[in-house]
């Protein structure tokens, strides 16, 4: 009776209750990390502050033969740069740049203050036509054919380049690094650039339907990672029902418990270690650009300038996991530890009152 109590007890908590604790650890940890105003706000607003000297960086090194080995790609860089208009001057005169560090920037100052409890929630629209009009501005068209003019003059093969694609609006197909004749360029990029801006949204909105959403003491933020950890109530409930059941004193419950607690945690501990710290090592090594298929010279510049943002990125969405992790684990190895307290307790017995001896009967003399 005593086995198939335990083998019940093994069969809630290894196929009922291990499973969904891990798939809860990690459950929480990314909510946590998802919900956090660090990771939604303070994030992307660093992220805007550095784009204008990080597309400097780019707009420079990208010349430069040592960063790009694509001739054509270094060519529209070097076009570039004898118009003396940097990526920044171009922001600036396109307004995109007080968009950002204006609109944008203010908007996610908001958010964050929804997230941590400072304000009541309420829709926050984000206004993307000024996006679009920085991308169709005169400026631009401006920029684009003083680039055109300092690139070589096109042979026969960069003509029909250029001619396919117009021909296809330009998709699937690379900029040749040749100057066409000005009204074909030009019509090839305008169309471009004109159906970026179609497809487009004029605005997005944050917290869409919230304006009867009650106002919480502690922030949408702390409120959702609060009310995440109920979920743990579900793998415990299978844990403890089968250490109930298969245990068969206080001790062996608490043991039972604390080992499988233990065992659930210590796997998500490892794989979210193990997944952390190879996804950095493979953002600095970036082994994929082995494979030309797979990146450019350019793609690689561009992650070597802003590799710190998945590197963030990929901080914050496995540490809480790391964290919550760690967390069951202790939670195990308190049981594991209160399982030896409560045997101690459960062995004092009471000592046995020692009986006295009777005394020996008299004789008489």
């Amino acid at each position: 009776m005593h086995i198939a109590r335990r083998f019940i007890g093994l069969i809630l908590i290894v196929f009922f209750g291990l499973p969904t604790l891990f798939g809860i650890i990690w459950a929480v940890g990314m909510i946590k990390a998802s919900v956090s105003s660090e990771f939604l706000t303070e994030l992307p607003r660093k992220i805007i502050a550095d784009i204008p000297n990080t597309a400097d960086e780019i707009f420079r090194e990208a010349q430069n033969e040592q960063y790009i080995g694509d001739s054509d790609t270094r060519t529209w860089f070097q076009a570039a740069a004898k118009t003396g208009i940097s990526p920044r001057d171009l922001m600036e005169k396109t307004g995109l740049l007080q968009w950002m560090e204006g609109e944008v920037s203010d908007s996610l100052k908001e958010i964050g203050r929804v997230l941590r409890g400072e304000r009541r929630p309420r829709p926050i629209v984000v206004d993307l036509r000024p996006l679009k009009e920085a991308l169709l501005h005169p400026e631009m068209d401006l920029f684009l054919e003083k680039t055109l003019e300092n690139l070589p003059p096109c042979d026969e093969r960069g003509l029909k380049e250029w001619g396919d694609l117009v021909a296809e609006e330009g998709r699937h197909h690379e900029l040749p690094a040749c100057r066409p004749e000005m009204k074909v360029a030009k019509a090839a990029l305008s169309e471009a650039r004109a159906r970026a801006a179609n497809d487009m949204d004029n605005d997005f909105e944050v917290f869409e339907g919230v304006h009867n959403f009650p106002w919480l003491p502690l922030g949408l933020s702390r409120t959702v990672t609060f009310l995440s950890y109920f979920l743990f109530i579900i793998p415990a409930a299978f844990i403890f029902l089968g250490a109930l059941i298969a245990a068969s004193s206080p001790a062996g419950f608490c043991r039972w418990s604390g080992t499988s607690i233990l065992v659930g945690g210590i796997p998500v501990l490892l794989l979210s270690l193990f997944t952390k710290y190879v996804s950095l090592w493979a953002i600095q090594a970036a082994p994929f650009s082995w494979h030309d298929r797979w990146a450019s010279d350019l793609g690689d510049l561009v992650l070597d300038k802003v590799r710190w943002i998945p590197e963030r990125i990929i901080d914050q969405l496995f540490s809480p996991v790391i964290w919550v992790a760690l967390f069951v684990c202790l939670v195990g190895i308190v049981f594991i530890a209160l399982s030896f307290t409560v045997r101690d307790k459960a062995g004092k017995t009471q000592k046995p009152i020692p009986s006295v001896p009777a005394a020996p009967p008299k004789t008489e003399a």
